[in-house]
């Protein structure tokens, strides 16, 4: 599917309250989505979901029968479902209630109440997802690249294989954790790596330092992508020769960019 529009999207939108829900309509309408299903609990999303899978959906947090994340896993961890796109749309702030959307390859997360921008560079980001966008790079056919992708997370590396397939990264090898990740390393040439940054055993930071230090590519282009927003903690990840910082979640279109600007250097 290319260049597709938002009136091409379909949308379920989850959410309990009546003022909300309609609130929240209006403000798709506006940014060009016609197709909108609405449901009020997880059992009913969960139905629609199976009986019409959506491109997207749209959820609060908390519902009288569960979570969103109770959704969230049933389509993640579906091979049917597993591409659909998910939006968490809530007042929720703490962390440690958020790592785990974050880790699990949502397109955004907004507040409540969010600004048409918010909902914009979502939309955008849905869009992104379903339309391949091959990358063209001035020394090498994007094909042939080879990526080392490193995550603890299943549904993360699924999220980002995503991401990379589109942008025509096919040569996508996968490892569970850092230390995974060094014994691929040993046998294996490749030409830039993904790595979250927290991981069991050996982190994103310490695989870093091992390639940059140990291994016999010295000199390959680390993109790590974490949900850490720290800036002294983040200036000490790049201390330790990573190239390159991405959020979770983050957006398709700058990751893009991100990979053209280390693959051209």
């Amino acid at each position: 599917m290319a260049n597709i529009t938002p009136s091409e999207l379909s949308i379920l939108l989850i959410e309990p309250s009546d003022t909300q829900r309609k609130i929240i309509v209006g403000e798709l309408e506006k940014a060009g989505i016609t197709q909108i299903t609405t449901a009020n609990n997880v059992a009913e999303s969960i139905a629609i979901v199976d009986r019409h899978p959506p491109d997207l959906i749209t959820s609060a947090m908390y519902f009288d029968d569960g979570t969103a994340l109770d959704v969230l896993k049933h389509i993640k961890t579906s091979d049917k479902h597993a591409d659909i796109a998910f939006m968490l749309v809530s007042s929720e702030y703490k962390k440690e209630s958020l790592e785990e959307f974050k880790q699990s390859g949502v397109v955004a997360l907004l507040p409540k109440p969010f600004t048409p921008e918010h909902l914009s560079a979502a939309i955008n980001t849905t869009i992104d997802l379903l339309s391949p966008d091959e990358m063209e790079l001035d020394y090498f056919d994007v094909n042939d690249i080879r990526v080392l992708l490193v995550d603890d997370s299943t549904l993360a590396r699924n999220h980002i294989r995503r991401v990379l397939n589109n942008l025509g990264l096919q040569k996508v090898t996968e490892a569970e954790d850092g230390k995974q990740a060094i014994g691929i390393l040993e046998d294996n040439m490749f030409d830039i790596v993904v790595t979250d940054y927290n991981m069991p055993e050996v982190d994103g930071r310490e695989l870093t330092k091992y390639i940059r230090e140990q291994s016999q590519q010295s000199h390959l282009p680390v993109l790590m992508v974490t949900s850490e927003s720290s800036e002294t903690h983040l200036a000490n990840i790049e201390q330790d020769g990573v190239n390159a910082l991405c959020d979770k979640p983050f957006e398709p279109q700058f990751v893009k960019q991100l990979l053209f600007q280390l693959l051209q250097q």
